[in-house]
């Protein structure tokens, strides 16, 4: 006979935060959002890798490309990869983004004194960059004969003919540094000196680096920033359980900080084989994510498989139908409660603690702290970052409004088989996710200055100052469907929408 559970499987929409004290000094801005992203021994004195805001994106290609990496990293966050592409596409996305901001860049932007003003603007139009070293032979490390940036030039009243040694600034006017400048060193010439970018140079004056001031001005207006040890932006990527022996190693090659498993359901021997090639062949010195799982022994299982970090929750994406189409699920508070729990008993038993990421079923700002309250330690959105200026997703306009386009991985348009992996053929011979749009919300920077304030408010309502202390202190209620719709506006006309609004 099946087994039947109890309790029915509830949503966050079905529960509300009680308000607890709020002491003087509990003011938003006091508010620390760090939590761990991989797992650590109990009496180590901090986790290995942890996250400055407890957001990630999701492992999607409607969402996560280097440039929504860039965009969430500069915020606190992190941003997965999506590994649905071809290894050397995932591992130069990768490079790109610890390319990005590495202190000391490889100019990837570069002219011959040969070149005419037509291939910088060329350049520039590819790559996004207005300042592009000039050497003998138009490499990033040849001998350094000048730079052009965005000042040597115009090109309302210059010839797109123009050879670039004879508008480019020449080396005998440039401000240089040796091999062996640090970068705090070369940031202060940069400021002593005015300039915007300083060229580091070897013995023989050949280009090794630039060094950027926008990456000093960024790093100090950005104080969350995810950085490694070489101030480098982090990012994570998804991998498969079908390639992993091949495209682990170009990620890891490429930079990669962190890698998960990008699957609809982690409860399975190809889930533990992958974690168990990875260990066999890196140790412990490579961090992996797996899931998705919706109660303990799903849990249990990956945890006892070596999974620094695991995902929760199965069905309750926007863009998911494998509820619908396979009775597969299970809601996601209801998961999260129960998997938090088998984490803080697996800890005391063994004094290793495993985050837990809830995946889905985030439909509005406050279900983010709710999966917080329950036990989550971050928490992974697809739709929420495919709405933003940073995702890789067109915008087009239905009806009138600007809308981002935005698919499931589960979709005939993804044809993700590597994700619905059961060890059998690789098609998708049928969807569990659809082809949808989400309407246009503009940049991500703004949209989530809003909702971690509200985080940090609702914390501060529960007198809590840090994810730990907010889910020690949460005290959470169930709602009744009348409470809910009374939660909303009722029996008011609202002016914007000239819509009635009723709790009817």
């Amino acid at each position: 006979m099946a087994f039947y559970f109890e309790e029915p499987s509830r949503t966050f929409n079905e529960y509300l935060l009680v308000p607890g004290h709020t002491p003087a000094d509990c003011v938003p801005a006091a508010v620390s959002l760090k939590t761990p992203l991989v797992k650590y021994r109990k009496g180590e004195e901090e986790c290995p890798l942890s996250l400055n805001v407890p957001m990630v994106s999701a492992i999607m290609a409607a969402v996560s490309d280097d440039n929504m990496a860039v965009a969430l990293a500069t915020e606190g966050g992190l941003s997965f990869i999506y590994g649905n592409q071809s290894i050397e596409d995932e591992a130069a996305m990768v490079a790109r983004v610890k390319d990005y901001k590495a202190g000391f860049v490889v100019s990837d932007a570069n002219l011959s004194p040969d070149m005419t003003l037509a291939d910088v603007v060329e350049l520039k139009e590819r790559y996004g960059h207005s300042t592009m070293p000039v050497t003998d032979d138009g490499s990033a490390t040849g001998k350094l004969l000048g730079i052009v940036t965005s000042r040597d030039y115009r090109l309302s009243r210059m010839s797109l003919d123009l050879k670039v040694a004879e508008f480019m600034t020449p080396r005998e006017r440039l401000i240089v540094a040796p091999a062996s400048t640090s970068l705090k060193v070369a940031n202060d010439i940069i400021w002593d000196n005015k300039l915007n970018s300083l060229p580091i140079v070897d013995e023989d004056d050949h280009l090794i680096s630039l060094v950027f001031r926008k990456d000093y001005d960024s790093h100090k207006s950005n104080p969350l920033e995810m950085l490694d040890d070489h101030k480098r932006y982090l990012v994570g990527a998804g991998i498969n359980s079908r390639d992993y022996a091949e495209r682990v190693p170009a990620l890891v090659e490429a930079g990669a900080d962190v890698l998960c498993i990008d699957s609809s359901e982690g409860y399975s021997d190809w889930q533990k084989f992958t974690i168990e090639w990875v260990r066999e062949r890196y140790g412990n010195d490579v961090k992996i994510g797996a899931g998705n799982v919706v109660d303990r022994e799903g849990f249990r299982f990956l945890a006892e498989a070596g999974a620094d970090f695991i995902k929760v929750g199965i069905g309750g994406g926007s863009i998911c139908i494998t509820r619908e189409t396979k009775g597969i699920g299970r809601g996601q508070a209801t998961a999260v409660i129960e998997v938090a729990k088998a984490r803080d008993e697996y800890f005391a038993e063994t004094g290793v603690y495993v985050p837990i990421c809830s995946d889905g079923g985030i439909v509005y700002d406050h279900h983010i702290s709710l999966a917080l309250a329950m036990g989550s330690d971050f928490v992974m959105l697809g739709r929420y970052f495919a709405r933003f200026d940073e995702s890789p997703s067109a915008k087009v306009m239905v009806n009138g409004t600007y809308m981002k386009e935005y698919w499931g991985e589960g979709s005939a348009r993804a044809r993700n088989w590597g994700r619905y992996d059961l060890g059998g053929k690789k098609s998708l011979s049928f969807e569990e996710g659809v082809d949808s749009y989400v309407p246009y919300a503009g940049s991500l920077k703004d949209n989530m200055a809003v909702t971690l304030l509200k985080l940090k408010s609702t914390m501060c309502n529960c007198g809590a100052l840090t994810i730990p202390e907010f889910q020690d202190k949460a005290k959470l209620t169930l709602v009744s469907a009348t409470s809910i719709v009374e939660g909303g506006a009722h029996d008011v006309m609202l002016k914007d929408k000239n819509t009635f609004a009723s709790k009817a």
